[in-house]
Parts: structure tokens; sequence; C-alpha cells
């Protein structure tokens, strides 16, 4: 483990990280920072270099020129809509946004093995690393993939890290199989009458259906008999009418995000919190509507790539983890499943270290060399070629 967290990176990458910390961008949104990423990739000389890939995309590919096997490395280029509150010489310099999830350490490490395989071709087959906009809203993955330019780029295997607090540092977690939950932001809107607050009856207020929505949507997975811990409904949002005293209200919105371990059981669970909306509505004799955001497909480990990571993490001397159940969070690396054979890992930021989306998060840099490593390590076993000491 020493040895794993003594892979320092270079100068230059963690002053390309603090860089990228200081101009977050959101998601659909990252024009300086593909275009900050396109300029580094290019003086590692890739034999093709996309831009703009499902919006703004960026795709270096190493070829060896010899058939073989093609393997895609992914980050994420987007930061979240957060004030960051870290007092460092590097905070974001952008109010209300904040690289809070790693994201910047991320696309640091994938800068390093662009520069590792500058030197070192893989020995056969085709490298992709792809920077990915998009990550923290869901649509980037799909995005991408549905590039006409994708399939020039098209993997046999895909594979990504993401940094995770909690763990300590340098710890690689990983297991086969469902690895990351589905997850959707349902958002659901009451509409009545308003009337005088004096006269409450004249209208038809949305309060008591509100209410029961707030109560039974997060307990559906429960009354509906599901495996406990396989599903989760959370309340994120909620407003009745205007904020007046003089008015009894006629509109309502409730928001609930919906997870869940596999596609299908996201899919069922999505249909009965509709149901249950509508029924509740209709006995009150509100009007309905429906909104759907963020859609995320639940992360699936292929065995073969989880064999490589388990392999690359014992020969590096990396501590190993347990991963147990799978992660609540979702991460939309999930869609790569439905074209290669995926592996996503995590990479542990520390057990005391702020959590992601904190705004004190920071990510460390002592991760960059260790995930390099990691990469590149996947690299050779698969793609062949010599790595640098």
């Amino acid at each position: 483990m020493t040895e794993f967290l003594s892979r320092t990176a270079s100068a230059d990458l963690v002053t390309l990280r603090l860089e990228l910390h200081r101009r977050p961008e959101l998601s659909s949104e990252e024009r300086e920072t593909a275009a900050r990423i396109a300029t580094e990739l290019e003086r590692c000389h890739p034999d093709e270099l996309l831009q703009q890939l499902g919006t703004h995309g960026v795709a270096a590919v190493f070829n060896s020129g010899i058939e073989g096997p093609t393997v895609l490395f992914r980050c994420e280029l987007d930061a979240l809509p957060i004030t960051e509150i870290s007092t460092f010489g590097w905070r974001s310099e952008i109010d209300g946004k904040g690289h809070l999830c790693g994201h910047d350490g991320h696309m640091a490490i994938l800068c390093g093995l662009a520069q590792e395989l500058a030197v070192n071709r893989p020995a056969r087959g085709r490298v992709v690393l792809l920077f990915q906009p998009a990550e923290e809203t869901g649509a980037g993955a799909a995005d991408v993939i549905a590039d006409p330019r994708f399939e020039r780029i098209r993997p046999d295997f895909a594979f990504a890290l993401h940094n995770l607090p909690g763990l300590p540092l340098g710890a690689v977690g990983v297991r086969p199989g469902p690895f990351t939950f589905a997850s959707e932001g349902l958002a659901i809107r009451l509409s009545g009458r308003t009337s005088h607050a004096a006269q409450p009856e004249a209208g038809l207020s949305p309060a008591v259906v509100m209410g029961q929505l707030m109560a039974g949507l997060p307990a559906l997975p429960e009354t509906l008999g599901h495996t406990p811990g396989h599903s989760l409904v959370t309340l994120s949002h909620a407003r009745l009418g205007e904020a007046a005293f003089g008015i009894s209200p006629g509109e309502a919105d409730v928001w609930v995000t919906i997870r869940a371990i596999n596609d299908s059981l996201q899919a069922d669970l999505m249909r009965e919190a509709e149901k249950l909306a509508r029924q509740l509505a209709e006995a009150d004799g509100l009007a309905v509507e429906f909104g759907h955001h963020e859609n995320f497909v639940a992360g699936h480990n292929d065995e073969e790539a989880v064999s490589r990571i388990e392999a690359a993490a014992e020969a590096l001397g990396a501590k190993r983890v347990e991963v147990g159940d799978p992660f609540r969070w979702s991460e939309d690396f999930g869609r790569f499943g439905s074209v290669a054979k995926t592996g996503l890992f995590v990479l542990g930021s520390g057990e005391e270290h702020p959590r992601l989306h904190n705004p004190d998060f920071d990510f460390p840099d002592e991760l960059i060399g260790p995930g390099i490593a990691m990469f590149e390590w996947i690299t050779r076993d698969i793609c062949g070629g010599q790595a640098r000491d």
C-alpha cells in the first residue's frame, strides 16, 4: 500500500488539476474545460483526437497499428452547482459552481495516462481516453454513445474510477455484477383551484394529497415488499401554493428521486409511484402531471473487466476493500455497459475526507499517481506494451 501511494504525480498534472478546479463548468456547459483538455492531449500526439463528441466530449485515440482490442478509459468534465467554501488558493473562481465530486482529479489521471501512452503506445489494439460531458445529469454518456462518430471508437472494454471518501486513502474497491443503482427524478405537479383563504371551500387545495404523497412515496419500497436495500424513494423538494397568507393554494409540486438496484426494479418502482400519485389526485379531483429528470441506468460490472481491475490492484500493492452491496449512488458510466464489457471501481479518498458533493470537498492529489498506475496496468494487461518504471 505504501508503494502504491508513493507513485506521485508530476508537477504539471497537479498544476492542471488545480487549474481545472478553479474554472468549473456545469453539465453540458463544459466548453472551456473541453478546450483545455484538448490542448493538453494534443501535446501527447494521439493518433486521433475527436472533439465535441456528444456535445463537449473529447476522445484521444492511441493506436498500435496492430489488430487487437479497443480499451476505453472514461473520466468526467463537469462540475456541480454548489458554492465551494474551502479557503485553498485554488478554490473555485466561479460563484455557485465547484468541482466538489473530484472530476478535476479524474481528468488529471486520464491526462497522465495520455502522457504514458505518448511515450509507449499499446503493443496491440487501441486505447481511447474519453473525457465525457454531463455525467452529473445522466445525459452525457447517452449523448456520446448516440454521436455517429462513437462507432469509430466503439470499445471492447470500458473502465472508469471514482474517488470515494470514507475509504482509506488509495484503497481499491470493486465487485462484479451490480455496482451502482439506477436512478431518476420524478417531478409531480398537482393542480386544483385557488381561493380566498377565508373561503377555502370555494377552491380545490392539493394540500392533503401533497401530504399523502410526501408520506406514501418514500414508503413505497416497503409497501411493495421490495427486498430491503434494493430500492429507495427520497423526497427531494416540495412546494405548496404561493407564499401568501390570503390565498388557499391551487398548485403543489412534489419531487422525489427513485433508485433501484437494477433497471427492471427501477421501472416497476417508477410506474407504482406514478400510479399512487394519479390515484390520490383523481380521488380529490386534482389534475396531475409528471416530469422525468436525470435518468441513470444501473451500473453492472463485467466479470472479466473486474478480474483485470483486481489483478492491477494486486500487482501494484493497493489495499483492497470489500464492496458487499452495490452503491446507492448513480453513475452514468453504466450506459457503456450496453456497448462494452465495463468495469468501474472506487479509489479511497481517505476515511475522514469531506464527502462527495460537500461544499468543502477537494480531490486528494495523492491519488493522481495511483490512478494512472491502475489504468496503465490494465492497459498493458489487455493491449500490451511497456510501462515506464
